[in-house]
């Protein structure tokens, strides 16, 4: 099971500790989804999500308002008793000295944000998605072309590093060299990053290391991308029978996850840029609902039952 640490989260969502005294250095989240707790500040318990983190919008904290002292102090301490991992005050409220005092006592980190709680929940949810999705790396270079993100993979030494560098000229993006970690967001899209040791690097045989970000600016890198197109080069075969209509899709699998995949076979004179350029518009002309090697097929039929009918 992925987790990510809490630190992780105040830190990226900038949210600001109420209870600094409280040590959360340890504690993890390892379930990518939030709870409000309207039903248990009531009293209600059952099928309670207390992994979660807790999040008090607006509408909890006005209930809180209308309790009594006593009754808030109840609340409060049967909601820190199970051991929830933190709780988070958005739009701009702020928790009482009762609510610190047992959440000190209790452990439990208290933290506080300025935005809008429908706002904040669903960005929470989007970065605890990202942060623990299933995640696997390989070996390949990920990079922005025209908005889709172009998978490219082969063998050590076949090009894919000198390829993602004449894109980058081209005003494309990198995403990663080398190593691609990609996470299962959903069961439609698969995120592409780079490790952080790695992000921004370009390795080529002959030079060595160069830093993309440095060399052609930041408007040349990105920190992820979804994956929509793999691209697999492999060494020209004379005897091997290659796809030259494309009038099917052939697709390879990331988490149980299927991705449109082209091999490319490589021969010296191929301008490889130009070509995943190309293979990346087509693709998505081909979203947009035209597909050229069909409308090829399309015509040649019509053509042919011209001729019969003559």
């Amino acid at each position: 099971m992925r987790t990510v640490k809490l630190t992780k989260l105040v830190e990226d969502m900038n949210l600001r500790i109420a209870t600094p005294d409280v040590d959360m250095t340890n504690i993890k989240l390892n379930v990518p989804d939030i709870n409000r707790p309207a039903l248990q500040l009531t009293g209600y318990y059952d099928h309670f999500a207390s992994e979660r983190v807790e999040v008090i919008g607006y509408v909890e904290y006005t209930y809180l308002m209308h309790m009594s002292r006593e009754e808030k102090i109840e609340a409060y301490e049967k909601l820190m008793s199970y051991k929830i991992p933190c709780v988070i005050f958005t739009t701009q409220m702020q928790p009482d000295e009762d609510m610190l005092r047992l959440a000190n006592e209790y452990k439990v980190p208290t933290l506080c944000t300025d935005r809008a709680t429908s706002e904040f929940t669903a960005e929470i949810i989007r970065w605890l998605t990202l942060e623990l999705a299933p995640c696997i790396s390989i070996h390949g270079v990920l990079v922005d072309v025209y908005g889709e993100g172009v998978l490219i993979m082969g063998e050590s030494g076949i090009g894919k590093s000198e390829a993602a560098l004449e894109l980058i000229r081209r005003g494309h993006r990198l995403v990663s060299d080398d190593v691609v970690e990609i996470r299962k967001v959903s069961d439609v899209a698969l995120i592409g990053s780079a490790p952080d040791i790695t992000r921004h690097f370009i390795e080529l045989r002959g030079i060595g290391i160069i830093d993309v970000k440095t060399l052609y600016g930041v408007e040349h890198v990105k920190d992820s991308q979804q994956i929509d197109l793999v691209i697999k080069l492999e060494e020209w075969d004379k005897d091997k029978e290659y796809d030259r209509l494309g009038l099917e899709e052939e697709y390879t699998e990331f988490l149980g996850n299927k991705v449109v995949c082209h091999s490319l076979p490589i021969r010296p004179g191929r301008n490889l840029a130009v070509i995943v350029e190309t293979a990346a518009v087509n693709h998505r002309q081909k979203k947009m609902g035209y597909n050229a090697a069909q409308e090829l097929y399309k015509r040649v039929q019509e053509n042919l039952a011209k001729k019969r009918g003559e």
